[in-house]
């Protein structure tokens, strides 16, 4: 991309996975904290809500991404070109970049919000439309072999989930990653191409 013009890559992931599963690796104290954690993570989802402190955390991880969305609209408003690794979206809520807080959860009100603070933010986000999305799939023996460290269960969700996205009707290149290296690359790159010929 950077021979037809400058281009930024951004990063727009939580990182809460990789955060996890790094202090699981801690000597003595990582596996205790990390199911500590795994435990906090499934209360987000109860159809009571998290507490308070859960809450604050899910939320500050999103301000993040906002914070890294607003970073990356004033590259592209100085006419760079923006490559991104993911992109926040409002279909499918959770672990794929989705919302963190449920507004309907019987939570408190200061939990309930802060999940409407969420939606407000991502709702923003959303509006922005990538001018493509390259979407890999995937099938669970790949994705398994690919992330030894993730919890099988959460690849399977995951996998489901990414095939559940439409970006707000954005164009979706769905590339099979069982291809060669090469083949995805040149898929992508045809692709990526062809969006920016148009510009």
């Amino acid at each position: 991309m950077n021979e037809s013009r400058p281009t930024r890559l951004c990063h727009l992931g939580k990182q809460t996975g990789n955060i996890g599963r790094a202090i699981g690796r801690l000597p003595l104290v990582g596996g205790r904290l990390d199911k500590t954690l795994h435990e906090k993570a499934a209360k987000a989802t109860d159809p009571a809500g998290p507490g308070v402190v859960t809450a604050l955390v899910i939320y500050l991880f999103s301000m993040r991404r906002v914070w890294r969305f607003k970073r990356m609209l004033a590259l592209r408003a100085k006419g760079f070109a923006i490559l991104t690794d993911r992109f926040p979206q409002l279909a499918v809520p959770g672990k794929v970049d989705g919302l963190g807080l449920d507004e309907a959860a019987t939570g408190s009100g200061l939990v309930r919000w802060l999940a409407r603070r969420e939606r407000r933010h991502y709702e923003w986000m959303a509006s922005h439309k990538p001018d493509l999305v390259i979407r890999l799939t995937v099938d669970l023996a790949t994705a398994v072999a690919r992330k030894p460290d993730h919890r099988v269960s959460s690849l399977e969700t995951k996998i489901r989930d990414v095939e559940r996205l439409t970006f707000g009707g954005a164009p979706i290149l769905d590339i099979d990653s069982a291809l060669s290296a090469d083949a995805v690359l040149d898929h992508a790159k045809a692709a990526i191409t062809g969006v920016l010929e148009q510009r």
